[in-house]
């Protein structure tokens, strides 16, 4: 029998001890209620379909988020911006639900509070890392949660993630220029880098080799070799490591970089993001990212005759028609003078 008292503070206690099972205690406001709870608790534990969730309970999602960030999220290589993400998460009302109240109008209020200026592809994000964490509090830190998870319940929405952004050789040339103008005013000038323009250089080798920006402030000077001209990018987006044939300009911007274990010193991602925001604004191409350099260069190769499988030895894509639906970005005046040699009638 389940033991019922009423406590000094008005509330009342119900205590269920049980061979084979967990102790249960559990306060409620008034008598009825706990008298309700006993019942539905015996009943389950007389049918054995009784599962303590008490550790839910007294866990709310706050304490998952920290302990996902403190405990996983440093090992992975996005620690950076999951850690960023992560602690933005944790001023959200949503975070101080234990696991036992949260539920999918919770999760559907915080979506609808982090839509605000954010493309759906990055809402999903922030939905897809909860979800993530709950099924890893469930599986891996054997913390006992409804059969039934909220995130289960939500709806992501439709990404259109394609992008038709490419820029021509001249408006290349004034990101350049800018850049340049606005590197020899920065702040890291102090740290004796005035005669490296990092800016310019780092846009210059991206439109070159096609690389990322994480192959790019990672190349270390061991693996470039300047007699076979090469470099070798390791443990990069998808996993693996890859070695690229290096133009002569690609080595000459290199060659410019001559100390240290890397070539290019970046303080951080977002510091160096700041500069080339303001270069693409100056040169009135305020939508081209850094990584669009990518596709930049993508471009460029297959227009200079190369094929689809050398672009992709280079570009390190594992699929063609990832490389042609996202990131070829031809464009028919790229095209006119190879038409007008292939269909001219003399």
């Amino acid at each position: 029998m389940a033991t019922i008292r009423k406590r000094k503070n008005g509330n009342w206690q119900v205590i269920i001890r049980r061979k084979n099972y967990p102790n249960v205690n559990k306060t409620f406001l008034d008598k009825t209620s706990a008298n309700k709870y006993a019942r539905m608790i015996e009943g389950q534990m007389d049918r054995s379909v009784f599962t303590d969730m008490s550790v839910a309970e007294g866990t709310t999602l706050r304490e998952l988020i920290i302990k996902y960030r403190d405990e996983i999220a440093l090992e992975l290589k996005s620690a950076r911006t999951l850690t960023y993400k992560l602690n933005h998460i944790l001023t959200y009302k949503i975070s101080y639900y234990n696991l036992l109240q949260l539920n999918s109008s919770h999760i559907y209020t915080f979506k609808k509070e982090i839509s605000e200026g954010r493309a759906p592809k990055t809402i999903n994000g922030y939905i897809q890392t909860l979800r993530t964490i709950w099924n890893i509090a469930q599986k891996q830190w054997g913390i006992v949660l409804p059969v039934q998870s909220p995130f289960a319940l939500i709806t992501f929405d439709k990404v259109n993630n394609e992008r038709d952004i490419t820029i021509t050789d001249e408006q290349f040339q004034k990101l350049l220029d800018e850049a340049d103008k606005i590197w020899k005013t920065t702040s890291w000038k102090k740290q004796k880098l005035e005669k490296i323009n990092i800016l310019p250089d780092m846009i210059k080798f991206a439109a070159i080799t096609a690389a990322r920006f994480s192959e790019i402030v990672n190349l270390l000077r061991e693996d470039v070799d300047f007699n076979k001209k090469t470099a070798t990018f390791r443990d990069t987006k998808n996993g693996t490591t890859h070695t690229i044939p290096l133009a002569d300009d690609a080595i000459v911007v290199l060659k410019k970089n001559p100390f240290g274990p890397t070539f290019f010193k970046i303080k951080s991602r977002e510091e160096f993001r700041n500069y080339y925001d303001r270069a693409r604004n100056a040169a009135g191409i305020p939508d081209f990212r850094f990584h669009d350099l990518r596709s930049f260069a993508i471009r460029r190769m297959l227009l200079s005759g190369m094929s689809a499988i050398e672009v992709a030895a280079v570009s390190n894509h594992k699929t063609l028609s990832i490389l042609h639906r996202r990131y070829s970005r031809i464009k028919p005046a790229d095209l006119m003078e190879k038409v007008n040699k292939a269909i001219s009638i003399k």
